[in-house]
């Protein structure tokens, strides 16, 4: 597993060794049998559709990846996956440079959000290679068309079945915040609205993209079918930002809600950070894995015996 090593004012702190770490297996202590830097393999994943988006936008989705890979070390592995009505990898595992480029140029937006699909994509794509240290970062919503919320947590638990840390930036937190005047019956004036999505408005003829962003009057809604939907929204989001939440949570990864488009792009250094500051640590666990019963979930979590050293490792594994 990877384990992030840092001092106190959060710098990473080179040359730890397995006598450092302690690690405790459903609260049985072993000692790892080794501990290695490697560079990292980061895979990417965009969410760049759904029916119904205040927040997300292409625009921003876009600009945290290129924030992302910048903040990566050179020396580091990229590949970008992006989803909306279909998934898609559109850069297999290349260097930073060669990302961006192919994120300029190859990066687009749909309609729909085919989430589940993605998240089934990505875990195939990383282990269909013997790499290590292997990180996946999801920008997203976590929302999907089809909500088939089964294969949504069949999909989490392929992920804790490998050693794959799962970053996530989610968009849930923006997208509550400019959801939640239109779920009202009384509805207050804007300035300047976003009835649609940047990137879906830019598409349309001159005279209706005034239309679009044309200041909206104070009224009172009284259709209920869109209140409805209002409400449904607000549910689906809820219920994702608590699936992204536990998914980074049990796979030793980051969960960043940021509150505006700025934050969002200032926190892409923190996981990248986390990323560039981690060790492949191995051990041999003490009741060996094909003891187990399929589906036995055992619970791990590395700790330091070294004064001065922040560990942060901690994640459930599912055993196939």
């Amino acid at each position: 597993m990877n384990v992030s090593a840092l001092d106190q004012n959060g710098k990473f702190v080179s040359a730890i060794q397995k006598e450092d770490l302690v690690i405790m297996e459903d609260g049985r202590i072993h000692q790892a049998n080794s501990v290695r830097r490697i560079p990292a393999n980061v895979l990417i994943v965009m969410d760049t559709g759904g029916e119904m988006r205040l927040a997300k936008s292409f625009n921003q989705t876009r600009a945290t990846a290129k924030n992302l890979i910048n903040a990566l070390q050179p020396q580091d592995s990229v590949a970008i996956m992006q989803y909306h009505d279909k998934v898609e990898i559109i850069a297999e595992w290349t260097n930073k440079e060669e990302a961006l480029k192919i994120l300029n140029t190859k990066a687009n937006f749909g309609k729909r959000s085919m989430f589940i699909n993605a998240l089934e994509t990505a875990t195939r794509f990383l282990q269909k290679t013997p790499l290590e240290n292997r990180h996946l970062i999801l920008i997203t919503d976590g929302t999907d068309s089809f909500n088939k919320l089964s294969d949504r947590d069949a999909a989490m638990k392929n992920l804790l079945a490998t050693d794959i840390n799962v970053h996530v930036i989610s968009y849930t937190q923006m997208e509550k915040t400019r959801l939640a005047p239109k779920k009202n019956v009384f509805m207050k004036g804007e300035p300047k609205p976003k009835r649609l999505p940047e990137e879906v408005v830019m598409t349309m003829p001159r005279g209706v993209q005034d239309l679009m962003s044309a200041p909206r009057l104070g009224s009172i809604n009284t259709d209920r079918e869109f209140l409805r939907k209002m409400k449904e929204r607000e549910k689906s989001l809820d219920e994702s930002e608590k699936y992204l939440t536990e998914l980074s949570k049990d796979t030793n990864g980051e969960f960043i809600l940021p509150e505006s488009n700025e934050e969002m792009l200032d926190k892409t250094a923190l996981v990248a950070q986390v990323i560039d500051s981690s060790y492949v640590v191995t051990y041999a666990p003490k009741r060996a894995l094909k003891e187990s019963p399929t589906g036995e979930v055992r619970n791990i979590e590395v700790s330091s015996r070294r004064a001065n050293l922040q560990v942060q490792a901690r994640r459930k594994l599912v055993v196939k």
